[in-house]
């Protein structure tokens, strides 16, 4: 079995057929229907079935392919690091961030990190640990940082709390609640909810009803920081979310921060990263620079605040 060969199957089960993966890996059809010939007969099991739309893998097949993802990654990670530890700035890291990330560490770590690494590509996506934990494993993508997941990660992941996080209400600014100092003053107003699950919506609907309060007239549901800033600039509608919003530049000059009395937690921001292999010099760099980031954004924060 050879490395090329797992490049073939991977090629194919992402285009989904044996001609569009030919043109991806630049090699002919026949050559590539004869390479996977050689490795099914090799495994004795079929990988692929043809259907009227292309190719789908078998159940084996599934199976085959997962592991071949982490050959293929660990075997790009090894050139990677290699190339790194002997001086040449190459390769690719990819990590996942969350808003909160976004907001108030990658300002610092990114400038660091490209000071050191100018010609490392950087691949950076936005979005949740359970929206990524395959990428994780697999090796495709580097490291996560955002909100603690709901479950704790099994065994194969090395999790790491940078800091402790709160909630908090807003409002475009002149709203007329601005001025509001507790939940009751204001829990007539349209609400957006945010995330990408059912259970913001349910967890949103539970505070309610903690604090006594009659049920929220939810607007909408954003699955985005954009949309989440442009319904609420453009709008009377009020959002329960992370604090940072009112410390970052641009969301502060256009957000107003209703400072209610009582406190609404949210989960602890982490860095999740596989634990069995360590990561490449230039993703490990960016890594630390995020920490240094959380510990500066820490420092930088009123003692009052319960950071």
């Amino acid at each position: 079995m050879k490395l090329t060969q797992l490049k073939m199957v991977l090629a194919i089960a992402d285009k989904g057929s044996l001609r569009a993966a030919a043109r991806e890996l630049g090699i002919t059809q026949p050559s590539l229907t004869h390479s996977l010939g050689e490795l099914e007969r090799e495994l004795g099991a079929t990988l692929f079935e043809r259907h009227a739309r292309g190719m789908a893998p078998t159940p084996v097949g599934e199976v085959f392919l997962r592991r071949a993802a982490v050959i293929n990654n660990d075997a790009r990670r090894a050139r990677d690091e290699v190339a790194q530890f002997l001086g040449n700035d190459q390769g690719e890291v990819v990590i996942c961030l969350s808003v909160v990330a976004h907001l108030v560490l990658l300002p610092m770590a990114l400038p660091l990190f490209q000071q050191r690494f100018p010609r490392v590509r950087l691949r950076i996506v936005e979005g949740s640990f359970p929206a990524v934990e395959s990428r994780l494993r697999d090796g495709s993508m580097d490291f996560y940082i955002g909100p603690a997941p709901e479950l704790q990660p099994s065994s194969e992941f090395q999790v790491e709390k940078l800091f402790d996080n709160t909630r908090a209400v807003f409002a475009r600014r002149g709203h007329p609640l601005a001025n509001a100092r507790s939940m009751a003053e204001i829990a007539h107003a349209s609400w957006i909810t945010t995330g990408i699950t059912g259970k913001a919506e349910s967890e949103f609907l539970e505070l309610f009803e903690q604090l006594g309060l009659p049920q929220p007239k939810l607007m909408l549901q954003a699955e985005s920081m954009l949309t989440t800033l442009t319904t609420v600039l453009a709008t009377d509608a009020l959002v329960i979310t992370l604090r940072q919003y009112d410390e970052y530049p641009l969301t502060r000059s256009a957000l107003q921060r209703i400072d209610v009395q009582e406190v609404m937690p949210a989960p602890a921001i982490v860095a999740v990263r596989r634990a069995a292999l360590p990561l490449a010099p230039a993703a490990d760099y960016f890594y630390d620079m995020f920490g240094r980031a959380s510990l500066a954004y820490q420092a930088s924060l009123p003692k009052t605040s319960g950071s």
